[in-house]
């Protein structure tokens, strides 16, 4: 039989020393926090134009065909983040910044805020670095991009042409984090799906337990083309067709896909 008195912790305690969202109808923890005391469901439809096409034409029942279908539009879904953001006073030129795809922006804020609840600055991070789970799937920005060079067949000169650098939407949202906010330590994105905030935690909490860095933020980013990942989902049959996220209940029938992005300062 297990003796608890004879259980040995090996896991030296980290401190949560900061935290920052950026989440569907909670732009901070402290919204979050309001929204699930009150119950509030943060679930909506898919917002007027977000997918390029509407809603009506690719929805189907499930019971139907569903090839190249989408069994519900509804979704969790970031609005007022440009009332919150400020893109200056970052290690990168603010007008380069407001170019690039929300996964960017939602990363620099979030973690920035993190800092700022920790007590830290933007220029305090010589031995800080970041760890974030980054889901691998293709941006609305890159998808934009793809789609206005297939369109273009090089009749457009590069001038005209969306920002580039949203094609790398998997690992240079975390080149760029280290670079704006000056993290000495560095900073890496990883994507192990729906465990990637879990793994980006242990990760930090690996660095701070080797004295790699004095503090460490964490947490994890989905900024995904929408579109792509209901329709993907609904081919996976895993999207909910009732637009209900029920996880453990006996009449779960899949998940509901949500955006946004979640930092904490981690301390030994």
């Amino acid at each position: 039989m297990h003796d608890p008195s004879r259980t040995v912790s090996t896991f030296s305690p980290i401190a949560v020393v900061g935290r920052a969202c950026v989440l569907p109808r909670a732009m901070s923890p402290v919204e979050l926090w309001e929204r699930v005391v009150s119950g509030t469901d943060l679930t909506s439809t898919v917002p007027k134009d977000r997918w390029g096409i509407a809603p009506a034409d690719v929805l189907c029942d499930p019971e139907n065909d569903s090839t190249d279908r989408i069994w519900s539009d509804r979704g969790g879904y970031v609005s007022g983040f440009d009332d919150v953001f400020d893109a200056t006073g970052f290690g990168l030129p603010a007008d380069e910044i407001t170019g690039l795809d929300p996964v960017f922006q939602w990363t620099f804020h979030t973690a920035r805020e993190a800092l700022r609840d920790a007590g830290y600055g933007e220029h305090d991070a010589a031995r800080f670095g970041a760890v974030f789970g980054n889901l691998s799937f293709p941006s609305a920005s890159m998808a934009a991009f793809a789609q206005a060079v297939h369109l273009a067949d090089g009749a457009l000169p590069d001038a005209h042409l969306p920002d580039a650098r949203n094609r790398f939407m998997s690992g240079l949202p975390a080149l760029m984090l280290e670079r704006a906010l000056d993290l000495g330590v560095g900073a890496m994105a990883l994507d192990a799906a729906c465990a990637s905030s879990l793994y980006a935690i242990k990760l930090a909490c690996d660095r701070l337990h080797d004295g790699e860095a004095d503090l460490m933020l964490a947490g994890a980013v989905n900024c995904a083309d929408d579109l792509f990942i209901h329709q993907g989902f609904t081919a996976l049959n895993a999207l909910s067709p009732t637009g209900q996220s029920r996880p453990f209940h006996p009449e779960a029938n899949g998940l509901v896909p949500a955006e946004g992005c979640g930092f904490v300062a981690l301390y030994p």
